[in-house]
């Protein structure tokens, strides 16, 4: 196990199952501008290579992705992970986005980004970025933490990212670097590779517009796993908050990429709710289900039923106060752990939706509100704030899952747009 005080404070959880872990190479490459072309030939052979490797990980090591929670910028960091990981064995993670020039810029602090307890497997680090260069060395210093893939953002509509980063969603206009980008991730990485996008920008909205990015970047590159957010977005000044509501879902642009792509997975993200949403999209053809706000709103009653509903494992005997027991240990051994940060009110931020719905809820947020001003240890904020809880809810078990939508997913599959023509092998050489 890597000594690093990220992994070090993690020892006193209880982990998942032991596994072996691969020493995730340090493979060199010369892969940066100047020698970032390869011929067709090899991109197909790398194509193969990486579904035989993918294939191969997902079958020996961890669950299928079948469900995973959304990379979110702010939310799911490591205090969010640890929680998750209490309640979900099974769950796929995903950190918060990263830029490749902070993973650069930061190489003497690097624990700080990227370091994560061995029970938080499997989990996937997603980067952002558009200089090849910084995002080859990033890979390589990523390595040494072992994720188990590596994620490229082609969806943020953030101004910061899109706007004056010129990365995330903005990407999505410009195929071929997400493909040298993802070529590059590729051979600076021994784990697989995916790309996270929307279904459009702007007036680039098409269907076709849609599946000449996904077939270009996984022609031109090792890229056999796309995460869709089913809503375009929007990049003439309305936040990121707005993105997430105002385009309408088209989840009949997910299910029509299943159809045209038969050789890649997808997997579906944007407006899924509850676990009934989960297995109702897979039912109708969905490879995998990313769910992101309502994983992190609400942990308790979505993650507590991924590993029985989703993964077929029996249905969790486990109780809120079991797990506000074991996210103590863990919160108060990494408070201060980097100066002042975290502080205890970073380490509770993922817990403010834990007890949602229930009785008590309100009167727990504001004892939350008053303790975070003068509490100091994670034990001393729940002595003080849990008193506004009942014991039959701290003590009582996951309960039946919330109903959601099933059918929009059938509907959706009923509006499919016609079939994609790819774009002539000339072009593709070309683009």
């Amino acid at each position: 196990m890597m000594k690093s005080a990220g992994h070090i404070l993690f020892a006193s959880l209880t982990p998942l199952p032991s596994v072996t872990l691969k020493n995730h190479g340090r493979l060199s490459s010369n892969l940066v501008h100047g020698n970032i072309t390869k011929s067709r030939k090899l991109h197909h052979y790398h194509q193969k290579c990486q579904f035989h490797k993918d294939s191969i990980m997902v079958a020996t090591r961890y669950p299928p992705p079948w469900f995973s929670v959304a990379p979110m910028m702010e939310y799911t960091d490591n205090h969010y992970r640890t929680l998750a990981r209490l309640i979900s064995r099974h769950a796929w993670l995903y950190t918060e986005m990263i830029a490749a020039e902070t993973i650069v810029f930061q190489k003497g602090n690097l624990d700080r980004f990227l370091a994560f307890g061995p029970e938080q497997h499997p989990i996937v680090l997603q980067i952002g970025g558009s200089d090849l260069e910084n995002i080859a060395k990033a890979t390589q210093l990523a390595n040494s933490y072992g994720y188990d893939e590596i994620n490229f953002n082609c969806g943020c509509p953030s101004p910061k990212v899109a706007g004056k980063g010129c990365f995330g969603v903005r990407l999505m206009l410009d195929p071929k670097f997400v493909a040298n980008a993802m070529s590059v991730i590729a051979a600076n990485t021994d784990v697989p590779v995916s790309v996270k996008c929307r279904i459009g920008v702007d007036n680039q909205d098409s269907y076709n517009e849609l599946c000449d990015f996904i077939y270009k970047v996984s022609s031109l590159s090792p890229t056999k796993h796309f995460i869709i957010h089913s809503r375009k977005a929007l990049l003439n000044g309305i936040s990121p908050k707005e993105n997430r509501s105002i385009p309408p879902l088209k989840y009949e642009y997910y299910y029509a990429l299943v159809r045209d792509f038969p050789d890649l997975r997808f997997t579906i993200n944007g407006g899924i709710n509850t676990i009934d949403e989960v297995n109702a999209a897979r039912s109708e053809g969905a490879h995998g289900v990313m769910v992101g706000r309502a994983a992190y709103n609400n942990p308790w009653n979505l993650l507590g039923h991924v590993d029985s509903a989703i993964y077929g494992a029996p249905l969790s005997s486990l109780t809120r106060r079991q797990v506000i027991e074991k996210y103590q240990v863990y919160g108060d051994s990494v408070l201060g752990l980097y100066g002042p940060k975290p502080n205890v009110r970073e380490v509770i931020k993922p817990l403010l939706g834990f007890f949602h719905s229930e009785p008590g809820n309100g009167l727990w947020k504001r004892k939350a509100d008053a303790a975070f001003l003068h509490s100091t240890t994670v034990k001393s904020f729940f002595e003080e704030t849990l008193v506004a809880i009942p014991d039959s809810v701290l003590d009582s078990p996951i309960t039946e899952a919330s109903i959601g939508f099933p059918d929009v997913f059938a509907d959706s599959k009923s509006r499919l747009p016609s079939p994609y023509t790819a774009v002539r092998e000339e072009e593709l050489l070309y683009a």
